[in-house]
């Protein structure tokens, strides 16, 4: 365990995940708090959601990194140092533009850097899921969703303090500044070449990483498992505020403190945790485990809306959010094991998109089901709403464990 923590390939997915998490805010909620600043009307403002689109549509252009290599780099690392690159010129012509005078250039850029950032994960991804052995995919997907975390964290908190007191061109100019930790980290990270591997065609490159999943006798099953997986802590999630100020009478305060904030730094030590749990357990005991954990966990919301205390909310959402962590890192790595090194941008990237299914069209539907019965019956809900993902991940046991060899 401590060969895998201390991994020079470990160091890379540290920073590598500082850079992927650093462009998405400065596209989103930071842009829209400038916009806001500057008096620009909301019609304005909430038009610019649409500059978020590439991330959510970007598996449509990862064949084209799985087909090419940048230069004379291997596959992935010549893709993470020209994007990382372009994203820092996107946050220099934001920075270097007027929002009352030059929003359509504000627009371009900020559709730029998304479109860029969004490429960059792509190739990011790919990276992790060829470089990282199996034994280092669960610390490795830890690491990387805890840099990326703090990636948005400084894009988000930090700018926007740093925006209100330096101004926003200065700030936007610092961001762009520290993309160049993405891009040393680019230069030297370890990296398997997988050129060899690169399909001959973009006909291949399209239609070959379906053909490849598919040839799998349980794949159908798998698609089903990467969308339940995490769907009981999705469920829940998407009325965990809404439950604790309106269900459970907390203030604001409280939540921000409990919820917002040492919530994140117990998912991140959860995260962490459950990464370095998995060398020892292996991806199938850890999946079990930690989905088990999960599913369980919600129940404290419950149990919290009849037994309602402050002392009880810490222990509920600390609890419920150290599960989730345990569960993102060992879901992070069951995608990187079910991609394969020929086509791992475009699997990776449709696998992720196919993992929001549940949360985006099934997850609206939360605030009728409340609204319906009550905060007890809902949270048990969620609770019903994890097994059949643990039923699927039981009978592809056999699967996955081949996957961890």
């Amino acid at each position: 365990m401590r060969a895998v923590a201390t991994s020079p390939k470990q160091m890379a997915v540290l920073f590598l995940g500082f850079a992927s998490g650093l462009p998405l805010l400065l596209t989103s909620g930071t842009l829209q708090a400038w916009l806001t600043m500057e008096d620009i009307d909301l019609k304005t403002i909430g038009l610019f959601a649409l500059v978020g689109l590439p991330y959510t549509l970007k598996f449509l252009w990862a064949p084209i990194l799985d087909r090419f290599a940048v230069g004379h780099f291997a596959r992935r690392r010549g893709w993470m140092l020209l994007t990382q690159s372009l994203i820092a010129l996107g946050l220099l012509g934001l920075a270097i533009s007027d929002a009352q005078t030059q929003i359509w250039q504000i627009a371009i850029f900020a559709l730029m850097v998304a479109f860029l950032s969004a490429t960059q994960d792509i190739a990011i991804d790919a990276w992790r899921t060829d470089t990282l052995d199996a034994p280092e995919r669960g610390l490795g997907a830890a690491v990387f969703v805890m840099a990326y975390r703090i990636g948005m964290l400084v894009a988000g908190s930090a700018a926007l303090v740093m925006g209100d007191h330096i101004g926003w061109p200065l700030t936007y100019a610092i961001m762009a500044a520290l993309m160049g930790v993405g891009m040393v980290t680019a230069w030297f990270a370890p990296e398997k070449d997988t050129r060899e591997l690169a399909p001959k065609t973009m006909r291949e490159a399209v239609v070959g990483p379906m053909k490849a999943f598919f040839s799998r006798p349980e794949a159908w099953t798998l698609i089903l498992l990467v969308i339940l997986y995490k769907f009981g802590d999705a469920f829940a999630g998407t009325l965990t505020t809404a439950f604790l100020i309106r269900g459970a009478g907390f203030t604001a305060t409280d939540v921000g403190l409990i919820n917002n904030g040492a919530g994140l730094i117990v998912t991140i030590i959860g995260g962490l945790f459950g990464g370095l749990w998995m060398v020892k357990l292996g991806l199938y005991r850890a999946l079990m485990l930690f989905g088990v954990l999960q599913a369980i966990t919600n129940l404290g919301y419950a149990w919290l809306y009849e037994w309602n205390s402050y002392g009880l909310m810490v222990a509920v959402v600390s609890l419920e959010n150290f599960a989730g962590g345990l569960g993102t890192a060992a879901f992070v790595a069951l995608l990187m094991s079910l991609c394969d090194k020929e086509y791992s941008a475009t699997q990776y990237a449709l696998l992720s998109a196919i993992a929001a299914l549940g949360r985006i069209y099934l997850g609206p539907t939360a605030g009728f089901i409340v609204e319906a019965v009550d905060w007890t019956i809902f949270f048990i809900l969620t609770f019903l709403a994890a097994l059949p993902g643990l039923w699927l991940l039981w009978r592809a046991r056999h699967t996955i464990h081949r996957l961890d060899q």
